[in-house]
């Protein structure tokens, strides 16, 4: 039964919600090892028997597993879009996903940095036109968590992307969809110096069009920048596990948390359904929190 489910609900994925062969693919495979730890660990395999308990403790055996907390978003994210189908469906009498505020859930949840740890994740290298590598290391941590962007988005940026004038950047993502993302004044600034005075430097190829090169010339892969982001989280101190979607991680936190709309947040993102987005409000319950101890007679 569960498996005829999932078929239905992957179909629904593909054809209706029209997401990448790859998404598909991934929740696919998500959703299977899900089905499979009910049947072992509790002998379910009735999706109306689940409930919101056995998500957490599925997700907490993954974390006690070794899982990143990217991976375990994403598969939380994958649950609670099935069930959400399975109740439009009507094969489910409650989405027991829609309200998941356990506290032993955001823990859980991808990390992401406060606004200071970023400020000292982006100070460690020097925007010093002495140091022509570290300036544009600096450039591509401002660019990375002033458009959320993806470390293979980063990777593949190139000029005609990026518009001065309105202070927007086309970005390429998942299953080549094109979006736009406003671009920070200071990333912004700091972008346009690199352009003009950095990365000409590096040019070995005139018809070369990506907008971060290395000593040689050469486009930077998604692993150098992966490098980049690990050198500076051990440089500034930082004791988290830090990774290039870690920026993205506050890019989002820190929007909401300053109040920026969860549709808007999505939108700049690049996320396909919202569900993928409400991964984040964990950071708004808390502003929410601090307002209400604030403001209320009784808080």
């Amino acid at each position: 039964m569960p498996q005829q489910i999932l078929n239905a609900f992957i179909g629904f994925l593909g054809l209706e919600r029209g997401l990448s062969q790859n998404t598909v693919s991934a929740y696919r495979t998500d959703l299977l090892d899900f089905i499979e730890w009910l049947a072992q660990q509790t002998g379910i395999t009735d999706f109306t028997r689940v409930t919101r308990q056995h998500v957490l403790d599925y997700l907490g055996y993954l974390k006690d597993n070794g899982l990143e907390t990217s991976t375990l978003a994403r598969r939380l994210v994958a649950i609670k879009m099935l069930f959400r189908f399975l109740f439009q469906e009507k094969l489910v009498p409650a989405n027991i996903t829609d309200v998941m505020d356990s506290p032993r859930l955001w823990k859980l949840l991808p990390d992401f940095l406060s606004a200071r740890e970023v400020d000292l994740l982006l100070r460690v290298f020097p925007a010093s036109e002495k140091k022509p590598l570290m300036f544009r290391n600096r450039v591509i941590l401002e660019l990375m968590y002033a458009c959320g962007l993806r470390v293979s988005e980063c990777a593949s940026l190139e000029l005609d992307a990026i518009n001065f004038d309105t202070e927007i950047v086309r970005v390429r993502g998942k299953g080549s969809k094109e979006r736009l993302v406003p671009v920070g004044k200071t990333a912004l600034r700091l972008l346009s110096r690199y352009l003009a005075r950095i990365r000409p430097e590096l040019v070995k190829n005139r018809m070369e069009a990506a907008v971060f090169l290395s000593k040689n010339g050469k486009k930077l892969d998604r692993e150098w920048i992966w490098r980049i982001v690990k050198d500076a989280a051990t440089l500034a101190g930082i004791q988290k596990n830090i990774h290039p979607h870690t920026l993205r991680h506050s890019f989002a936190s820190h929007l909401l948390e300053n109040g920026a709309d969860l549709r808007v947040i999505q939108e700049m993102l690049g996320h396909a359904d919202i569900s993928t987005t409400q991964i984040y409000t964990h950071v708004d319950q808390q502003r929410l929190l601090n307002v209400h101890r604030q403001f209320h007679p009784r808080g």
